[in-house]
């Protein structure tokens, strides 16, 4: 749990889930260890690259709509979805 921005440049990894209480606009990489369950979640998404379980999304692959909006992310299958909470 971070409670505070994630600035560009910076780096989030865990083992399991990641939770953003404010800005994301660096990397986080959830599920290091390969851990599939695990989520990612911000209150405003500007991540650079998001990771679960080594399937990565770059912010040019995400729809522009979720931009600065609260995110959740999760593995379904080997696919990484995204969705505005």
């Amino acid at each position: 749990m971070v409670c505070a921005a994630v600035g560009s440049g910076a780096e989030v990894v865990a083992d399991g889930s990641i939770h953003i209480y404010g800005r994301l606009g660096g990397r986080a990489l959830a599920g290091a260890r390969g851990d599939s369950g695990a989520r990612i979640y911000c209150q405003e998404f500007q991540a650079e690259l998001i990771s679960i379980a080594g399937h990565y999304r770059v912010l040019e692959d995400v729809p522009a709509a979720l931009h600065g909006k609260p995110v959740q992310a999760w593995l379904e299958g080997e696919r990484l979805m995204l969705e505005k909470l």
